[in-house]
């Protein structure tokens, strides 16, 4: 019985290191333009766009199925439900940061939602905000030291996790730790709720992503460029500076809202 027990957690390694391989060989077939890495917001571009394959391998293969198969079977009113809890953790984060940010009207707004949220709409699983005009405003420290003028860095693709920025990477870390979910026990609860709200975002950005395939002649390209265009917008509160350069466009984020911190 034991050696059958060993003999199928063989099976399952080799299962595992071999589906992993094939993932990182289907990366390794992206086809790079002739001048990557020219673009001074994106300098990584040949291994970006190798990581980009690796991750659209991955989500054809996993993600695109588990989401579908996720709508298929659970109703939208328990997928909102579902939604509205993981937003409602995110209000922790929010508040955190826009406080940092020297924001106290928006901090307020979030600490209201997440008590409202948290009390009267069954753990978050209504938003009730709306109704008392307390409407999201989604934050995170990478916009947060963003606007304390911390350039974004380069821009990189993170494994699973998609586009992101040098500052924006950084910036997973203590919202991460704000996240209640770090703290369960035990880890193994952690993990089921960190799959769920993949496959809940997931399913969210079906449409999208649908979208994507059908117009974007470079869906990598289309993809970083709509990425760092909209946290661009989002360190300055909608109101971005214009380029300096039109050939050149200034770092995405870099300098920070400083003449905009009553927006």
């Amino acid at each position: 019985m034991k050696r059958r027990l060993l003999s199928r957690k063989g099976r399952r390694a080799v299962i595992a290191a071999t589906s992993l391989g094939a993932m990182l060989a289907a990366g390794g077939c992206a086809t790079v333009p002739p001048g990557a890495g020219k673009n001074p917001a994106d300098p990584y571009e040949r291994f970006n766009r190798q990581m980009y394959a690796f991750n659209d391998f991955f989500d054809r293969q996993v993600g695109k199925p588990v989401a579908e198969g996720y709508i298929d079977a659970i109703p939208k009113p328990v997928r909102t439900c579902i939604g509205n809890i993981f937003a409602n953790l995110g209000e922790i984060a929010t508040f955190v940061d826009t406080s940092l940010e020297g924001r106290p009207h928006d901090a307020a707004i979030s600490f209201g939602r997440l008590v409202l949220n948290t009390t009267f709409g069954l753990g978050g699983c209504l938003d009730l905000g709306p109704r008392f005009g307390l409407y999201r405003n989604k934050q995170d420290f990478g916009l947060t030291m963003g606007n304390w003028g911390v350039p974004s860095g380069p821009y990189i693709v993170l494994p699973f996790l998609g586009p992101s920025t040098v500052r924006d990477t950084v910036g997973m870390v203590p919202d991460f730790l704000l996240s209640p979910i770090d703290y369960i026990s035990p880890v193994a609860d952690q993990y089921a709720l960190g799959v769920a709200y993949y496959v809940n975002a997931r399913a969210e950005l079906l449409d999208t992503t649908n979208l994507l395939e059908q117009i974007a002649l470079d869906p990598y390209a289309f993809t970083r460029d709509s990425y760092l265009q909209m946290r661009t917008n989002l360190v300055y509160h909608g109101n971005p500076p214009p380029p300096k350069d039109d050939e050149e466009p200034e770092d995405p984020g870099s300098g920070g809202p400083h003449d905009l911190k009553n927006h």
